[in-house]
């Protein structure tokens, strides 16, 4: 789908590749890509239409040897803001991970893991699990709270994803005008 001048792929892998590096991209086997940068990585989630969590088991095992944690967010995520990514860097500690809470909810596709979850998530994954919800509280990530949320994004507009026509219209607009309302996405 198409974001100004770039895709929506495109413009979340420039957003995360702003804060992090190295950036990776896990995708269905098969699965059509837009063109990436050279620097960008992908790989492919090992179980077929196994949801999230194979694509958070793919990123982290591409990551496994490199880095101690990894930002993760879902590819619709338009309005993410690099403060946000810093935030939940920053509250990581010691922690498993670190995964915003917010209206009620937890948002386990806006969050960071360190690649020492990995052995749980392949242990989810091979027992059928497929909701990253259920991994981020088996592996004790910290919560962090709409409270602190908007210190690093006022509006969190970070947690909004596109996963309608009408969500997707309404970021276009934000991001041609500079946000979207809280009651939006």
């Amino acid at each position: 789908m198409p974001c100004g001048d770039e895709l929506l792929l495109q413009r979340v892998v420039r957003l995360v590749g702003d804060v992090v590096t190295p950036v990776v991209v896990a995708a269905r086997r098969g699965q059509a890509l837009p063109p990436l940068s050279a620097e960008v990585e992908v790989v492919y989630d090992r179980v077929k239409d196994a949801g999230p969590l194979a694509g958070i088991v793919a990123g982290l095992e591409a990551l496994e040897d490199r880095c101690a944690a990894a930002f993760v967010c879902s590819c619709d995520n338009l309005l993410l803001r690099p403060e946000f990514i810093q935030g939940l860097i920053q509250r990581l500690g010691d922690a498993p991970g670190v995964v915003p809470r917010h209206g009620g909810r937890v948002h386990p596709l806006a969050a960071v893991y360190r690649v020492t979850t990995l052995p749980l998530a392949r242990e989810m994954l091979a027992d059928g699990e497929r909701r990253a919800t259920d991994f981020a509280e088996r592996c004790g990530a910290t919560a962090m709270s709409s409270s602190e949320l908007v210190d690093v994004d006022p509006d969190l507009d970070s947690l909004k994803n596109v996963n309608a026509p009408e969500t997707y219209a309404r970021a276009i607009r934000a991001i041609e005008g500079g946000g979207m309302s809280k009651d939006d996405g």
